[in-house]
């Protein structure tokens, strides 16, 4: 019985950071290109963004939280 709920603790905990990291994505795939149009900000500057959101998305799929991993 304990196995099953350890179980299905992590996948509660997987689908949280599942779903963090697609919405990460679609920000940085939709949101975040559209927003530069409207404002209009510079490609630089936009692809800085977009790079920083899928790190973060990539982030948050792996599990990693400690700072000095991710660099």
């Amino acid at each position: 019985m304990s196995q099953q709920s350890a179980h299905t603790e992590v996948k509660k905990n997987n689908n949280g950071s599942l779903l963090l990291g697609t919405s990460l994505v679609v920000a940085s795939m939709i949101l975040v290109p559209a927003l530069a149009v409207r404002l209009g900000l510079g490609a630089g500057l936009t692809g800085a963004l977009r790079i920083a959101l899928m790190k973060a998305s990539n982030k948050a799929l792996s599990g990693t939280t400690d700072v000095s991993k991710a660099a």
